[in-house]
């Protein structure tokens, strides 16, 4: 059996066994601002910062954070929006020697609180805007963290927007306590930027703690190294063969919080010079009047976010194929969907695969000449070795076209979980990452994923991939997005529910119209046992479709209905 079947396949100006060094992500900024000090490398909402400036605001946040004591071992929040003050603060406290720890606005009280204990966050950061500032001065009063660094929102806004903004959105800036936690953002900046030289085992020192809920539980904290974030973005920079150093411009739709945009967006973007134009919100109007005036070259996203775009009324006039990279994560790409922007637009999305853990991409389909597969995730990055384990019995691997659990090798797999051994060793074989997707590899080294196993549905003893079900009711012209989950069922345990969203403008269909459709596409014990129409679906923080919300509303009814009886 050929245990690198992808070889035979792989994209042929890209050399799959070469090896990368890792390096501290804060020689991304020092390196490109040396060759490009002129080229803008952060444009927000029309206000720009060259490398240059960059690294010398890095430099000055740096020694203004070494002097709140950050070091080795000290850990950094950061609970902010996309804006240029994430971008700084990131690789400031990368350079000081700190570790990052992400926190998402989106989350609760309950949840920050969570992240902020189990990390032992020392000092929090964040913007002086009601959303965000009141709920974390809370969380602060509670908790382990320090020092509070407040950044004004409406300082970075380019004039006249910061004059309006505080006239006209002052109910959404908060009225900020300057107490002993209090920190002035601007109070980093007030010294000569010649920061301490720390010397960082790029291997070794924990750049960012990543929390994730991973295969199962919990959040947990990821211990992503300097070496696992900086070589997955080098293995991501050799894929495209078209980019152009200095001359892309990125769009940073996706938020830099999550792992997913923090590699593909910023990361990359940052290293191969681009101007990454930042946008604090993923809005359809916003992107569409954005990408009709912007030369995007580069554009990373989820699904839902090629499906708004695509379905928009001007879809045709923003300048998509203008784009010469799309990639797109976190959650399966539609068939469908792919074709469409193929034949529309001449756009091959390239489709990547990765979780947290693995910082984050571990797929990517290939562009150019050697073409993808339909339904694919694509090959191996360079350096990265794929396996379908026996989910039965770990470390037996799977013969070519079985199907069995998804296991990653590679320098951008982490370290392991935050303060949890356990949880580690649940996920690890050896130097073996366990991504908990099902999915099977082709005798070419292509992957599919057939779905993750804490998503399977049990219909009678029988294993359904909602995913398989999904795929059917995408092709029906009228469906925009749909998601399929298991719902309780006295008789079988559990039937597939589909919950499908249509596309604007078009004639309704009926849930037995729907059945009626999908019918011969996929086996009996696969058929929804019911099809519900919603205007929105719920999504993630990212933008993709989320089950875990459909899954607890169906539990509830179950439940209430049994009480009822």
């Amino acid at each position: 059996m050929n245990d690198r079947p992808w070889l035979d396949h792989y994209p042929s100006h890209v050399t799959w066994d070469q090896q990368f060094t890792g390096k501290p992500l804060h020689d991304l900024i020092s390196s490109t601002a040396s060759k490009v000090p002129g080229n803008i490398a952060l444009d927000f909402l029309g206000k720009t910062m060259t490398y240059g400036e960059l690294d010398r605001q890095v430099n000055s946040a740096c020694k203004g954070f070494q002097k709140l004591g950050v070091k080795k071992g000290v850990k950094v929040g950061l609970f902010l929006p996309n804006c240029p003050q994430f971008v700084i603060l990131f690789f400031a406290i990368s350079k000081a020697g700190g570790t990052v720890v992400n926190y998402s606005p989106l989350y609760s009280e309950s949840e920050l609180l969570h992240q902020v204990e189990d990390s032992q966050t020392d000092i929090m950061v964040t913007l002086d805007l009601e959303a965000l500032y009141t709920k974390m001065r809370r969380v602060v009063a509670n908790s382990h963290v320090k020092k509070l660094v407040v950044s004004k929102f409406s300082e970075v806004l380019p004039f006249p927007k910061n004059l309006l903004f505080k006239i006209f959105k002052s109910s959404a800036i908060a009225s900020v306590t300057k107490d002993d936690v209090y920190v002035d953002y601007n109070s980093l900046f007030e010294n000569d930027g010649n920061c301490e030289a720390v010397e960082i085992n790029p291997d070794e020192d924990i750049a960012v703690l990543q929390y994730t809920g991973g295969t199962t539980g919990i959040p947990k904290g990821a211990m992503l190294t300097h070496s696992n974030l900086y070589i997955n973005m080098r293995q991501l920079e050799v894929w495209p063969p078209m980019l152009e150093f200095g001359k892309e411009n990125v769009v940073a739709f996706l938020p830099f919080f999550h792992i997913f945009a923090l590699t593909v967006v910023l990361n990359m973007g940052l290293k191969i010079g681009a101007r990454i134009v930042i946008v604090p919100k993923f809005e359809l109007e916003d992107a569409v009047k954005l990408m009709t005036k912007e030369n995007i070259t580069l554009f990373s996203g989820v699904p839902t976010m090629y499906t708004a775009l695509a379905n928009h009324k001007d879809a045709d006039k923003i300048g998509i194929d203008k784009i010469k990279m799309a990639m797109s994560g976190g959650a399966p790409l539609p068939v469908d969907l792919r074709a469409q922007y193929w034949d529309r637009f001449g756009i091959d999305i390239t489709e990547g695969y990765g979780l947290t853990e693995a910082s984050p991409v571990t797929h990517a389909s290939p562009m150019g000449e050697t073409g993808s597969r339909a339904g694919s995730i694509g090959l191996p990055l360079p350096g990265t070795e794929a396996f379908i384990m026996d989910r039965e019995n770990p470390g037996q691997v799977m013969p070519q076209g079985e199907s069995g659990e998804i296991c990653i090798r590679g320098r951008q797999v982490m370290k392991g979980y935050w303060e949890k051994p356990e949880a580690t060793a649940n996920v690890m074989v050896g130097d073996i990452l366990k991504t908990g997707d099902v999915g099977y590899m082709d005798e070419e080294g292509y992957t599919f994923i057939m779905d993750r196993d804490k998503d399977l549905i049990l219909v009678g003893g029988f294993n359904v991939f909602p995913r398989t079900i999904e795929e059917a009711i995408n092709d029906h012209p009228s469906v925009e997005e749909v998601t399929v989950i298991g719902i309780p069922d006295d008789y079988l345990g559990e039937t597939p529910k589909a919950f499908v969203k249509l596309r604007a403008a078009v004639d309704p269909i009926t849930e037995e119209e729907l059945k009626a459709f999908i019918k011969p596409k996929i086996g009996k014990h696969e058929r929804p046992s019911q099809i519900e129409f919603r205007d929105e679906l719920p999504k993630t923080m990212v933008g993709k479709l989320s089950k875990k919300e459909l899954v607890a509303e169906e539990k509830a009814k179950h439940e209430a209905a049994k009480a009822h009886k």
